[in-house]
């Protein structure tokens, strides 16, 4: 069986990949954790296609997967749970493994704890195993960094199974979890060699080499990453594109209501409307030209220091994210500038 992880890097087209790998023949399915590339996936392949979609394909997000192909067909008749919650238990701790660490008073799954559900009921993972390879030839899953936690055991044990299976994924594009639960593997992404040794150990082979230069992002762009950030990035691309830092208050107004220049922020985007997103939550995104990255005072701090390798893992990767939405120009603005501009932020 062949069974192969892909890590990436921002732009390089790893859904477009994973499409074109795609045939009429081979019954594949196709996970991912968001429901925006969920449809991002179910588009390309409708495209690919002609508009018309190949009954031997089926795509559907991580938690579907648990619930709808893993859960039901198995265990609804004993456990009668009605859903999914996404609040993670209060007490993570000290608790006895009878159904009320798994599920709510009013019977929901939590999202941490189902995929160890399904493991530590004896004879389910096989059952689970069985279906897999009953319907399907191929396995694919996309953002394969996402997956986290708990359900990162889940993984493996998906792993193992003979069956062919295509992982792609970009291991600084880790943003957000599929679940968190205590100190299960809270480590898992502290060391990208030790990620990938985790693969390799369950007999995947680990490409490196095939989606390492972005398609999206221009050559400065790439080089500022790598320098700044410490993220190894390089471009398909021969040409160059500015990364400014804005100095000015009429050009910090002339920026902001620029309605092609999407505004990302750190957090709390949605305070102000249209145009602005938060860094983290573009992921995927490919539509954007320019850039305007809105950086607090810390990290302003780090940018003009050349040390944004300094920033917390998880603040780094969502800075990475935010850079490499742009497909042109990056603009940097001071977020005490931006509020002169905003006089209700």
């Amino acid at each position: 069986m062949d069974k192969k992880v892909i890590f990436a890097v921002a732009g390089s087209g790893k859904t477009t990949y994973i499409v074109n790998s795609l045939s009429k023949e081979k019954r594949t399915l196709i996970v991912t954790y968001t429901i925006a590339n969920c449809e991002n996936l179910k588009n390309k392949i409708l495209n690919k296609f002609g508009g018309v979609w190949p009954t031997n394909l089926t795509v559907m997000t991580y938690f579907k997967f648990l619930y709808n192909f893993c859960y039901k067909p198995l265990l609804s008749d004993r456990v009668r749970a009605r859903g999914i919650t996404y609040e993670g238990p209060q007490n993570y701790y000290n608790q006895k493994k009878n159904n009320n660490f798994y599920l709510t008073s009013n019977n929901y799954f939590y999202s941490n704890r189902l995929s160890l559900f399904l493991l530590e009921l004896e004879g389910v993972f096989s059952e689970i195993q069985e279906r897999l390879t009953k319907y399907f030839d191929a396995f694919v899953i996309d953002e394969v960094q996402d997956i986290a936690g708990r359900d990162f055991d889940f993984l493996i044990k998906l792993m193992q199974i003979d069956i062919n299976q295509l992982y792609v994924g970009d291991f600084f594009q880790h943003t957000y979890d599929t679940s968190r639960d205590g100190n299960v593997n809270k480590s898992l992404f502290d060391d990208q060699k030790k990620y990938e040794t985790r693969f390799i150990q369950n007999g995947f082979v680990c490409d490196t080499s095939t989606l390492v230069n972005s398609w999206r992002c221009s050559k400065s762009v790439c080089k500022y990453v790598s320098d700044m950030l410490g993220i190894e990035i390089h471009s398909n691309r021969t040409d160059d594109s500015k990364i400014t830092f804005v100095k000015t208050l009429d050009e910090a107004k002339m920026i902001i209501g620029d309605s092609s220049i999407v505004k990302l922020h750190y957090q709390g985007a949605s305070n102000f409307g249209l145009c602005h997103r938060n860094w983290g939550d573009t992921k995927g995104e490919d539509h954007y030209s320019d850039v305007c990255v809105v950086l607090n005072k810390k990290t302003v701090a780090l940018a003009k220091a050349n040390k944004l390798n300094q920033l917390s893992p998880l603040t780094r990767n969502k800075l990475y994210v935010a850079i490499t939405r742009a497909r042109n120009n990056v603009y940097f603005m001071d977020d005490i500038l931006f509020n002169q501009c905003v006089p209700n932020s």
